[in-house]
């Protein structure tokens, strides 16, 4: 299976602000954009600080410039980390955007919270797709005729008969972690496992010694 990465859902982006620029134009920037904060830059294009709406409505009159105004230092991500990576990290610092920055740290892109939001967004039939063909058949190698998958507004529902009882955690974890799914539920059985459950009752009768 491929997760989506951050530069997979980033936006790309030209807006960004010197440390010199002014409160006057960076509330005009954020307006004429439709955004609600901008990343402030170096002279080389990295990232030093955020200043968002937030911030410019709580200044306290320091200073009318960027670099007065941000958020520093910069919390950022990286183009190739998971959307789950890059969610802990927001969650953690509690910021709702991150700077997305090249290996040699330059301003590539934002990823926002609403960005992080169209893993949930896919489409059912896609969803659906990915079970049967990558985690059915291609991680599992299960016959994709042997289970039934359903997909309804993200909810999984899984059903059919697996021959082993521990292949059932197995499928259910695999299928919450494909990008999209809401929830999985489980109408899975299974035949015999592959040991008895008197073996793992610790049950199980000694041959007799000859």
């Amino acid at each position: 299976m491929r997760h989506r990465s951050v530069s997979d859902l980033m936006t790309p982006t030209a807006v960004s602000v010197q440390r010199g620029t002014t409160f006057k134009e960076i509330a005009r920037l954020l307006d004429e954009f439709g955004i609600t904060a901008v990343p402030v830059v170096d002279e080389y294009g990295c990232p030093v600080g955020v200043v968002s709406e937030a911030d410019l409505i709580r200044r306290h009159g320091t200073g009318n410039t960027a670099v007065d105004l941000m958020s520093h230092p910069a919390i950022t991500a990286a183009p190739g980390w998971s959307a789950v990576r890059a969610a802990r990290v927001m969650e953690k610092h509690r910021v709702k955007r991150l700077p997305v920055i090249d290996s040699e740290g330059r301003l590539i892109g934002v990823l926002s919270r609403s960005d992080l939001l169209q893993l949930f967004l896919r489409r059912d039939h896609a969803i659906q797709e990915e079970i049967l063909e990558d985690v059915l058949t291609h991680t599992l190698r299960l016959s994709p005729s042997s289970l039934t998958v359903e997909v309804a507004d993200g909810v999984v529902t899984l059903s059919g008969i697996l021959n082993r009882r521990s292949l059932v955690p197995v499928v259910l974890r695999l299928c919450r972690s494909v990008d999209g799914v809401v929830d999985v539920i489980n109408r899975l059985d299974h035949e015999q496992d592959n040991l008895s459950d008197d073996v793992r009752m610790g049950t199980r009768k000694q041959p007799r010694k000859a």
